[in-house]
């Protein structure tokens, strides 16, 4: 493949952004996204939400797909009622991504889930999530560290084989596994930290958030697996 390779990230649709003497509505995303696959070796591509019918065709365009953190997933996605707790719904990125996630894995381009990515890459498989934990997000917006563990034998192990400290913020987590999901890291609180599909070339969703520190190994393993 010539070039470095493409990677398209999945952004946030805010009604309010302001900029100069502007407020608008407007796509946007953490500058630590594109920052941390550009670093990986990749050329960043936003993806803003539009219409699922078109996520096949984006996808096409792509050599590989992030879905970035963000809301609450809609619980009615995964068959649950709303927990006081779960967070306003985003109903155009959840239609968006869910269609993207379903694109990427049809077409077999790597993909990398993280925070919401992840949680919604096990709802489009069938799983489920709970609604809220304690200790994954002790300050309001505020990242916290702690350590995960990665599961011997797996994708994320061989990408990152040792326990390491991540930037963590989120109150949700997974609860009954998509089908063909693997876990493949926990928190020493046994929450599931990273799963991965075995059935594919290079799917991995990671609860972290690896934009906010400076380990590019999860990323370069995507951006290495997108430029094969």
């Amino acid at each position: 493949m010539a070039g470095r390779p493409l990677i398209g990230i999945s952004t946030y649709l805010e009604a309010g952004a302001r900029w100069g003497v502007w407020e608008l509505a407007a796509a946007l995303l953490p500058v630590g996204y594109p920052r941390l696959v550009q670093r990986a070796g990749g050329l960043a591509a936003m993806l803003p939400p539009d219409a699922p019918e078109h996520a096949a065709g984006a996808v096409a365009r792509l050599d590989g797909l992030v879905i970035a953190g963000g809301p609450d997933v809609e619980p009615v996605h995964y068959g649950a009622e709303r927990e006081p707790r779960t967070g306003p719904p985003a109903p155009e990125r959840d239609a968006w991504e869910l269609a993207l996630i379903d694109a990427a894995l049809a077409a077999g381009i790597p993909l990398l889930g993280i925070c919401r990515g992840m949680q919604l890459l096990n709802v489009a498989l069938g799983g489920t999530l709970v609604q809220h934990i304690e200790g994954h997000a002790e300050v309001v917006g505020v990242f916290g560290w702690h350590s995960v563990k990665p599961v011997p034998g797996t994708l994320y192990a061989g990408v990152v084989p040792e326990e390491t400290s991540v930037p963590t913020y989120h109150h949700q987590a997974v609860d009954r596994l998509g089908t063909g999901l693997l876990v493949s890291a926990h928190a020493p609180d046994g929450t599931v930290e990273a799963v991965e599909l075995p059935s594919s070339d290079w799917v991995l969703g990671v609860q972290w958030h690896p934009e906010m520190g400076d380990d590019l190994r999860v990323v370069r393993g995507l951006v290495e697996a997108a430029g094969a």
